[in-house]
This record gives structure tokens, sequence and C-alpha cells, in this order.
């Protein structure tokens, strides 16, 4: 196996494992375990599907993930970010389409792995990151509002962000004081315990204390018995999804967000990890591990799987040692199922409405998105274009927006500081005895001489003149040149040449001078010379001789 691909696990036992490594590691891992139990049924409830469904991805995805992945600390399960795309895909093809289209989205990261796109991935523009995590904040919040406030709708609810608000304020009139209570209750409980308990595991707390709180004080609730059944206690049999042609078409589009967004946030998730223990991941392995922990997810009924920020930084703040404090997590979690997971169906559905509001104000990074709006006009733009399409149309929608847009405004930036520089405007560039000739055209391109700046430089070379003598083009300062840079040069070369003027190229470092000749720029086309003042020298000189072209520059 190629080290690049190798698991961080491998690593980590030759590096040598002993007692006091599992030890920590079990620590850790029973740490994460009571994070992630709370939150795994909740984000399920929130997408749509059954809670058990949300333990079936924490276990099999999780084991699977720290098992194979490339990061030592990386925890795997199902993730916020994903709820809105989770709960349209099931809404538009059931659960067997959700199914597929994670195992689909499996296969596809997988693939992203072996062909080394972990690095490419890690491109993603920060205002379009911001932008879309702030979006999906505010629709969770938006999902949870019917559990909070303990509304009772007249028909199914809305998935579209207006639609749904519109039928949330309709059902206003039967808001349940007691379902307000316990979702503030919890609010307040996990609030309080992260500022002056943050070593307690808050979220279980106060989703035990509000099941507790329903049944002696007889809440009029809804719990998770009451709307979902019994939950399962262990894991399914694995199964594959319903497959067929027309059934993956119509999957297609989810599976690839899932990838997109699945490759961003773990890949974002194993680089938190790296800051805070520093350590460095290996990204195409971290895309392996997931493409297979989401096929597996799939098998056994479970979700999409992603590397989750918050319980990889509690893993790593409980002193984990590596990969198997992940797979000791899911372990504990299947525990729970098979011992208490009927306790489970006391737990009202406004606790986990409550939590979820939480996790949704500590996902929007608001602070960061008050400094990008005052950043720049274009990160402004970036970020408001991203969050507001995520919010209007949907997540894959405002993520290619907000990348494409600021792609654009990039490759704009980078062709603004491309400059083109006569001898006049310059003056001090060059010996004045060698350039005194009004023959010779001397111009210096600085900057990355790349498409986006073709018609910038090409406007400005067009606009030097005919002179009879020669050109010079001082590349010393060009450090980037593709291929549509090289065409305008080439282009400006040979219409001097029709004119029988002749065309020096000075100062092109290796790289530069590499990619013009290899599109055909050589003698007696132009000619390579060291630095502007030489080429200047062998223009006010007799033509070279044959060996020139042999031996440009």
């Amino acid at each position: 196996m190629p080290a690049r691909f190798a698991p961080k696990l491998l690593t980590v036992f030759k590096e040598g494992y002993g007692l006091p490594e599992l030890r920590a590691d079990a620590v850790a891992g029973l740490t994460v375990a009571i994070v992630a139990l709370p939150l795994s049924m909740a984000i399920a409830i929130a997408s749509g599907v059954s809670p058990d469904r949300g333990l079936f991805t924490a276990i099999v995805g999780g084991f699977l993930v720290s098992l194979l992945g490339g990061s030592r600390f990386q925890i795997g399960g199902p993730a916020g970010a994903f709820i809105v795309l989770v709960a349209a895909t099931v809404r538009a093809h059931g659960l067997d389409g959700l199914l597929l289209a994670t195992m689909l989205s499996g296969l596809m990261l997988t693939v992203l792995g072996l062909i080394r796109a972990g690095a490419f991935i890690r491109y993603m523009p920060y205002p379009v990151t911001v932008g879309f995590t702030a979006g999906i904040a505010v629709i969770i919040f938006a999902s949870q509002i019917k559990d909070l406030f303990g509304l009772t709708l007249l028909g199914p609810e809305p998935g579209e962000l207006a639609a749904k608000l519109g039928a949330l304020i309709r059902a206003a009139p039967t808001a349940n004081p007691q379902a307000i209570g316990l979702a503030v209750g919890v609010m307040v409980v996990i609030l309080g315990l992260k500022r002056f308990r943050p070593q307690w595991p808050g979220m279980l707390i106060a989703v035990t204390l509000a099941g507790v709180t329903a049944q002696v004080a007889q809440l009029d609730v809804v719990t998770i018995g009451e709307r979902f059944g019994a939950l399962a206690q262990g894991l399914p049999a694995p199964r594959l999804p319903a497959l067929g042609w027309d059934k993956v078409q119509a999957v297609l589009p989810s599976a690839l967000s899932f990838t997109l967004l699945g490759a961003i946030e773990s890949l974002l998730s194993a680089v938190v990890a790296d800051s805070m223990t520093g350590r460095r991941h290996r990204p195409d392995t971290e895309l392996i591990a997931q493409g297979i922990a989401n096929i597996g997810s799939a098998l056994f009924g479970g979700i999409v799987v992603t590397g989750t920020i918050a319980r990889t930084a509690t893993n790593v703040r409980s002193g984990a040692r590596g990969p198997v404090a992940g797979m000791l997590h899911a372990a504990f979690l299947l525990a729970f199922m098979v011992i208490a997971a009927p306790l489970a169906a006391y737990i009202p559905l406004a606790a986990l409405a409550g939590l979820l509001a939480v996790v949704a104000w500590n996902m929007a990074e608001k602070h960061e998105f008050a400094v990008l709006l005052r950043a720049s006009k274009a990160d402004a733009a970036v970020l408001l274009t991203t969050f507001g399409l995520t919010l209007a149309k949907d997540l894959s929608t405002g993520i290619v927006a907000g990348f494409s847009l600021g792609a654009l405004l990039f490759i704009h930036r980078m062709a603004s500081q491309v400059e083109v520089q006569g001898l006049e405007d310059e003056p001090d560039g060059f010996d004045p005895v060698l350039t005194a000739d009004r023959d010779i055209a001397v111009m210096k391109i600085a900057g990355a001489f790349f498409f986006g700046a073709t018609a910038q430089v090409g406007a400005t070379l067009d606009e030097i003149g005919d002179r009879p003598k020669g050109y010079v083009l001082d590349l010393s300062e060009v450090r980037l040149l593709d291929s549509s840079g090289v065409a305008a040069i080439s282009g400006f070369a040979r219409n001097a040449q029709r004119r029988g003027a002749r065309v020096y190229l000075a100062g092109a470092d290796k790289a530069v001078r590499r990619a013009l000749m290899a599109q055909g720029l050589t003698p007696p086309v132009v000619r390579y010379r060291s630095s502007a003042e030489a080429a200047v020298r062998a223009l006010k000189a007799p033509l070279s001789p044959p060996s020139d072209a042999a031996h440009p520059g």
C-alpha cells in the first residue's frame, strides 16, 4: 500500500501502542460517545429519518472512518451540515433513495481519494465556507421551530424555507408552553454547563433531565417513542438499497451534493484536528475512508457520514492518542443501543429541538461573517451570494455559485496586478546609453501573465506602434505564464517578424522559457537574452550568426 494511502492506525501501531495509550483512548472514546449519543439521534430526526438511523451512522461510519482514515483523531458520524440535503433527498426519493445516494456518494469519495484529489478540495474560498455554514445554521434552526414550540401544523411541513416559515406562522396559535419550557431549559443547561463546567457532557445531561422532568411531571409533550416507536436494540442486517438505472439517475444530484459537502467537511475537520495537535493528516486516505464509511453506513441503513468538527475536537481535548478512540466511541454507542435503547423512547422531541438550536447557533460563524462583510466588497459579494442562494435555493447551488463568483473575482484581481511598463514609465530601469535608439521599444511585463491578463497585455503591446528595428520584452518579473500568455506573445512576435522587426525576450527564468519554447517561440521568431540590456545590445549589433538559433539565450 502506498504511504499516502496508509491508514493512520497503522502509523500509530508502528510507533508503539500499549496499555497506557489504550486507557487514554478508552476515556476519550467514552467521552465522545456521550456527546454523540443525543446528537446523532437529533440530527437523524431533523433529517427526516428515525433516530436509530443516526446511531447506525455513528456506529458503522464512525468505526470505519477511524479504522481506515488518514487522521489520528477524526470522529465520523452524522453531521448537522447534512440535515438540509438529507431531508430534501428523503422527501424527493424516500428512504431507499437516500441510502442509494449515500452509497453512490461513498463511491465518488473513494474515487476522489484514489485520484489524489484531496489537496484540491481545500481550495474552497473561505467566504464560501462561512456563507454556506451560516445558511445551513439558519435552515437547521428553522427546521426545529415546530418542535421547539410544540406546534401542530395543518399539513406536512414544507421543505422550502419561505413556505416553511409561512406554515409555522399560521400554526403559532397551537404553541405548547410545556414544550417551549423544556426546549428553553435544555438550551440553558447546555450553555450554562459549557460556560461553567465545560468538561461535563452538557448535551446528554440536558436531554436526560428533560426526559426525567417530562415523565415525572407528566408533561403533555411529544416523545421519540410516540412519534417513531421503539428504537432498534442493535444493528440491522446489511442490505443493498433498491437499485436501478432510473433510480440512480434520479438520486445522482443528491449524491454529488453529499460528495462535495462531505469532502469539504471531512478535510476541514481533519485540518482542525491538525491545528490542535500539530499532526498532519493524509487527505487522500481520509477521502477513501469517508467513501468506504458511507458505503458501509448505507448498507446498515444509516445516513451520510462525514468528519465532525465538534466531536473530533472533543476527542482531542479528551486526550485521545490515536484512531482507536474513534473505534471505541462506535463500540460504546453500540453498547448503548443493545442495553439502553428503550430509554430513548422517553426523550421529548422539544428537548432534541433545543439541542439542535444550540448546534445551529454554534455552527453559524457570526464573528467571521461580520468580519468578511467589512473586509472587502469582493469577499462580501461571495459571502452573501453563497448565504442567500443556500437559503433561497439549496446548498449545492449556493456552493457552486459562491465558488464560481470567488474564482472570477480572483482572476480579475490577479489580472489587475499584471503591469506592462514602457521605458518612459521606468526611466531608471536601463542604461540610458543602451536605450537611446528610438527605433527600439523596450517593455517590461510584471506579474502573473495568464489567460485573465492576456487582453490587457495584448492591447498594451499593440499600442507600441511599428518600429523598424526591434522590440525587447523584459520577462524577468513574470513568474507564471500559461498557454494564453504564450499565445499573446507569439502573436505579437509573429506580427513583428512579418514587418521585418526582431523580437528579443529578456530575463525569462527556466520555467517561463520552457513554456515559451514548448509552443514554438524559438529563433528566428524570437531570441533570448539574460537581461534587457543584453537584448538591446544585440539589437544594436548586426544579426546574430546561425549558431544563435541552435543555442538560444
